[in-house]
């Protein structure tokens, strides 16, 4: 089996051999490695010694590479920010919600939810949320306030709660309100200031 030696070891043989302290063949029986393989390793490394010294130049070129290419980039983002404000303000003033809301493509795998709702300038708890359905019991609640106020159109939020108690409705004025402001619905009744008199009119 052909043996393999690291670099650090090839290279402390080449530091022995450059000493010339030992001749090859003394070394060889010392770390036994053929004397061949150490004529090699003395031309690769005399090889390139040069380009030893000639690594700060390309250290220079690969920096001054860097630092161009990066001033393209930071440019180009630059660029892509300005364009990205510019459309997302036009989508909001030329567009409706609606209209925006149907741009989301929710099972899209490139952008999130998230950074579609930023660039439509959409509320992201918007596009999580789901309506539920009325329960039955409000929707049978919200039937029993409408046959109320149709038979009697001039009650309001406190004698519609009030009925609805007498029936044995456990239910307080605040939902009764909420309900008929869902339904459209407000008691009839005459408005303020109906029997001031008029200044504008002389007498």
């Amino acid at each position: 089996m052909r043996k393999r030696y690291s670099a650090t070891y090839k290279a402390e043989i080449v530091q022995e051999i450059f000493k010339e302290e030992k001749t090859l063949n003394e070394l060889a029986s010392v770390t036994g490695v053929h004397p061949t393989q150490l004529k090699e390793c003395k031309r690769i490394a005399l090889t390139g010694l040069p380009e030893l010294f000639s690594r700060e130049s390309k250290n220079e070129k690969t920096s001054q590479a860097y630092d161009t290419e990066r001033n393209a980039l930071y440019a180009e983002i630059g660029r892509l920010t300005t364009q990205v404000n510019w459309l997302k303000k036009n989508l909001a003033s030329t567009l409706s919600r609606a209209e925006r809301l149907a741009l989301v493509e929710r099972e899209s795998a490139e952008l999130p939810l998230c950074l579609q709702a930023e660039l439509l300038s959409l509320s992201r708890s918007s596009l999580y949320y789901q309506a539920v359905a009325p329960s039955v019991a409000e929707v049978a609640l919200k039937h029993r306030i409408d046959e109320i106020y149709t038979a009697q159109p001039f009650y309001g939020s406190r004698r519609i709660t009030a009925q609805l108690r007498r029936e044995a409705q456990v239910i307080n004025r605040k939902t009764v309100q909420q309900y008929m402001r869902e339904m459209g619905i407000a008691g009839i009744c005459p408005g303020p200031n109906l029997s001031r008199r008029d200044h504008a009119q002389q007498i």
